[in-house]
C-alpha cells in the first residue's frame, strides 16, 4: 500500500512519481485535493466541482481519467455503491463502508467491526482479492 497522506505539493509530486505517474499540473492539483486531506470517499463529479471551485481548469472527463489512473497506480480504491455513481476511496486498505442513502455519502465502518466467514472457494486458478461490504443506512422511520 502506498502512503497517501501528504503535507505539501512537493510531497504530492513525489507520491505521483513513486506510483509511476508523471506529475502533470492537473494530476498534482487533483492529487492535492484528494490526498492533502484525511481519507476521503469522493465521486468524480464532486471532485470536478471542487476543482472548478478552486480555479483548476479541468474537464469532467479528465477527472474521470485521472481517478482511474490513480486507481491503477494503487493510490485509490474504487467503491461501487450506487448503480450510476462510483466513489473513489483514498484509503486503499481492506475495509468496509456505510452508505447513507439520503445524503449519498460514504464513510468507513470501524476496523474489526465486521467479520466474514464461510466464503466459497474461488474457481480454479483464482484467488479472493478482497471482500467489500457496503452497509446501507437510512433514518429510522417513525413507528418502527
Amino acid at each position: 500500500m502506498v502512503a497517501t497522506t501528504k503535507d505539501s505539493k512537493g510531497d504530492v509530486r513525489q507520491l505521483l512519481q513513486g506510483a509511476g505517474l508523471r506529475p502533470t499540473r492537473q494530476r498534482v492539483a487533483l492529487a492535492g485535493m484528494l490526498f492533502l486531506e484525511e481519507d476521503r470517499h469522493i465521486a468524480a463529479e464532486d471532485l470536478h466541482r471542487q476543482a472548478v471551485e478552486n480555479g483548476v481548469p479541468v474537464s469532467l472527463a479528465t477527472v474521470y481519467n485521472t481517478l482511474h489512473q490513480f486507481t491503477e497506480a494503487g493510490l485509490l480504491r474504487i467503491l461501487a455503491v450506487e448503480g450510476q455513481r462510483t466513489y473513489f476511496d483514498t484509503n486503499t486498505s481492506d475495509h468496509h463502508h456505510y452508505y447513507m442513502e439520503e445524503s449519498n455519502t460514504v464513510m468507513d465502518v470501524p476496523t474489526g467491526s465486521v467479520t466474514v466467514e464461510n466464503l466459497p472457494a474461488p474457481p480454479e486458478g483464482m484467488e479472493i482479492a478482497n471482500v467489500d461490504i457496503v452497509i446501507r443506512l437510512r433514518k429510522k422511520r417513525s413507528g418502527k
